[in-house]
């Protein structure tokens, strides 16, 4: 992952050195700040030089706010977990009934608005959601706040941090909650028709208890898909902390391309990588510990 991140920084277009002193700098000037960066040096030292301090832990120094990158890169990550972890739960939650719904009541009008629901939420942009849900909710009715992360006036406290949290969590749990709903749906459609659950129909179990195990048996594709999700959320929304001015990794991300600004740009998209690969280790582990399949 590091050599594909180096590689794709190395072939973006534009100059950093020129996009830092401006168009009227001296060649002299460019020069120094070019063997200052170590910009002069060739690809594979330029590489083995930036990965010797990655794995020690030292990410540099911003280019253009000049302090560490692990600083900056580590707070926008703890607002970006702040901001997953609420959109985890809303797409969990709301992934879970959607998929439940069309699963259990198959041909009925709940089960095909369910699935209109599920749909919707994949297909539609998330920067779109975002506008519309701060034009309406936040601009015209004054429910919520349209951006930040705290009033910064009168802010602080969970309450002020929850009002702020609505709009970008539901924007971005969109996406996840269509995806847990319509692969939550198969595995429940699969789960039905196996041949226990008609035993325990036979035994004259009640339908809430015949569920309840099939529930548990759809649990390790369950966890998978929502471990992957989440893991995309912990990547940092960029769209959705864009659009909501959340200072979140996506959105450090998004300025730092802006601004030419390399070191933070690789550190964000290694540390968003290295979140995913730890994700789904933990889903891994868990799997293990709920279904003896695995563990055999």
């Amino acid at each position: 992952m590091s050599i594909v991140v180096f590689i794709t920084i190395k072939i973006i277009p534009g100059d950093p050195v020129a996009s830092l002193l401006g168009p009227t700098s001296s060649p002299q000037a460019r020069a120094e700040l070019t063997a200052r960066l170590g910009l002069d040096q060739p690809l594979p030292i330029q590489y083995l030089s930036w990965g010797a301090h990655l794995f020690q832990g030292d990410l540099g120094d911003s280019i253009a706010k000049h302090v560490p990158v692990l600083s900056l890169v580590l707070d926008a990550f703890g607002n970006t977990l702040v901001l997953a972890t609420f959109a985890a739960v809303v797409a969990f939650v709301l992934g879970i009934l959607l998929g439940g719904v069309s699963a259990l009541r198959r041909g009925r009008v709940s089960a095909a608005i369910s699935n209109a629901i599920s749909l919707f939420s994949i297909s539609v942009p998330q920067y779109s959601i975002g506008l519309l849900l701060i034009i309406y909710l936040a601009t015209g009715a004054g429910l919520f706040p349209t951006a930040g992360m705290y009033d910064p006036i009168n802010g602080g406290g969970w309450g002020d941090l929850f009002l702020h949290l609505v709009l970008p969590g539901v924007t971005a749990a969109l996406v996840p909650a269509g995806i847990i709903a319509r692969m939550f749906r198969s595995c429940v459609i699969d789960v039905m028709s196996m041949d226990f659950i008609d035993a325990m129909r036979s035994r004259g179990l009640s339908e809430l208890r015949i569920l309840k195990h099939a529930f548990h048996n759809t649990l390790p594709t369950l966890m998978t898909i929502a471990g992957l999700q989440l893991g995309y959320l912990l990547g940092g929304v960029i769209f959705v902390e864009t659009v909501f001015s959340w200072p979140g990794l996506g959105l450090l991300v998004y300025q730092s391309i802006t601004q030419r600004d390399l070191p933070v740009i690789q550190a964000g998209v290694i540390v968003s990588a290295l979140a995913f690969v730890v994700i789904n280790v933990v889903v891994d582990v868990l799997q293990a510990a709920i279904d003896p399949r695995v563990r055999a």
